[in-house]
């Protein structure tokens, strides 16, 4: 039988010169979003890190680490919306080990 869900992870980076307000309506909107395709097992806060490389002349991001399970078709809307939204200088998702 075909495993209904998977697990997967999920970093993302936040623009650093956004405000608190700002970086927190960002991560409730992603938690909002998976929790709505799937079920968040860990979530991690990461804070404000310096990158190992530049992003669009920034040397820092806030990120945000997201462990959750959900069907395998909702990995691929999660990337589209990281990649459009505005504030998000990088994201990743991979599969998890179970």
């Amino acid at each position: 039988m075909a495993k209904i869900q998977d697990n997967y992870e999920v970093m993302y980076i936040i623009d650093p010169n956004k405000t608190e307000e700002e970086t927190n309506v960002l991560v409730e909107k992603f938690k909002a979003l998976i929790e709505a395709n799937g079920t968040i097992t860990e979530m991690e806060l990461m804070g404000k890190r310096k990158l190992a490389y530049l992003i669009n002349d920034m040397a820092e991001g806030y990120y945000v680490l997201v462990k959750f399970t959900a069907p395998s078709a909702f990995p691929a809307e999660l990337k589209r919306v990281l990649g459009i939204t505005d504030g998000i200088m990088r994201s990743l998702v991979t599969v998890a080990e179970a």
